[in-house]
């Protein structure tokens, strides 16, 4: 069926390594802070329609890859705000994928400088400068690394829960911690996993995956400037694959808006980050044997947009839902059990979960644990025969 967003090319001829590197290593939510806060509006950065209509044509930007986008919106955040700040392990040289490259030789060394190592520490430093009315991007080398935050960060315990417990008298919505995740091909144990679904079941805080550049660039300047505490993954296997036109000025996309990318009639596939492109290979080929797949790039996972999947799969009869944490908890067990309370008598199938395996990431075995092409067409044509 159509397209109706096209995905970004795929220039497999660049390898994923770095370059000059030396390092080892809204729904429901506050849209108003109060005085001296560090949310701020979004109105005075409100998308216009000429900017969204160039965005949507691709007519006024330049072909870059996924971190030069990143790149690009941490620009835009530190010149149009003298309160933000970026930080993190190795970030005033560019970082371990160089999303940060140039930013300190431009900003100085004290809005962009390193941190030890020390990801309690990079979180829980954010924090504090949020509540004083900065805007924090702090950037925690490796999602598989943000653990050691859990307590301190968005997470959990402190910046979810900043606002609640102080009646909203404080908040540190400026925060917004950045972390690159998921599967790279060699990444092993350490440098492969898709926490996500862990911050999902934490009220007071946001997370938000972009599936491509132009959408990274809107998403995270959006995130930046939200009210709330936002944790951004950012899909470390397309920093240099995924390639498409991006607009060069200032744009911000909507939170909690899923998109409908690609449109059907027979089953809905719903899906997040780097993910998205392997389902839309499995509708394409789904389509050669009749099959008409519907696709949904969620964007936000918490809190995300019911609304729209549950209008397509009312349409549809049938979901399957993708990614690449562990099938077992992973945030599609969330979207299925929404889905079923909310269009029980309209489906014609069981829903269908496509996901890694429950087992620690593997490094030789990273092509079993994936949730494949192959294996997603063979859960659309099982769910559409049931």
């Amino acid at each position: 069926m159509t397209s109706l967003r096209r995905f970004p090319r795929f220039d497999f001829a660049s390898k994923f390594t770095t370059t000059s590197c030396t390092s080892s290593s809204r729904r429901g939510f506050s849209t108003t802070t109060s005085s001296g806060s560090s949310g701020g509006s979004c109105t005075e950065y409100a998308l216009t329609l000429q900017q969204q209509q160039q965005l949507e044509s691709g007519s006024t930007g330049k072909s870059i890859n996924l971190f030069s986008a990143i790149n690009q919106a941490l620009h835009i955040a530190l010149d149009s705000d003298p309160r933000a700040y970026v930080f993190g392990e190795d970030v005033s040289f560019g970082g371990v994928f160089r999303c940060t490259t140039g930013l300190a030789d431009r900003f100085g060394k004290q809005r962009v400088f390193n941190t030890p190592l020390c990801e309690q520490g990079i979180v829980g430093f954010g924090i504090g400068l949020a509540a004083m009315g900065n805007r924090a991007i702090a950037e925690i080398q490796f999602a598989d690394y943000i653990y050691p935050a859990f307590d301190q960060a968005c997470i959990v315990n402190e910046a979810a829960k900043f606002r609640y417990r102080s009646g909203n008298q404080f908040n540190c919505g400026g925060l917004t911690i950045r972390a690159p995740y998921g599967a790279v091909g060699h990444g092993g144990h350490y440098h492969s996993q898709s926490p996500e679904a862990f911050f999902c079941h934490v009220p007071g805080i946001k997370v938000v995956i972009p599936r491509c550049p132009s959408q990274a660039k809107g998403l995270l300047l959006s995130c930046i400037r939200d009210p709330n505490p936002v944790v951004f993954f950012e899909p470390k296997w397309l920093y240099r694959l995924a390639v498409e036109e991006v607009p060069e000025h200032d744009y911000m996309l909507p939170l909690s808006e899923a998109e409908v990318i690609r449109e059907g009639s027979d089953i809905t596939l719903v899906g997040w980050g780097a993910q998205l492109s392997v389902m839309e290979q499995a509708c394409v080929e789904a389509e050669k044997e009749g099959i008409s797949c519907e696709l949904i790039d969620l964007k936000t996972l918490l809190p995300w947009d019911k609304e729209t999947v549950e209008a397509s799969v009312c349409k549809t009869g049938r979901l399957l839902i993708s990614h690449e944490a562990p099938v077992t908890g992973g945030f599609g067990a969330e979207i299925s059990a929404s889905i079923v309370e909310r269009c029980f008598l309209r489906l014609e199938a069981p829903v269908a979960r496509i996901c890694g395996l429950d087992t620690p990431f593997p490094l030789v075995f990273e092509p079993f644990y994936m949730p494949t092409k192959n294996k997603i067409l063979d859960a659309i044509k099982s769910t559409v025969n049931y």
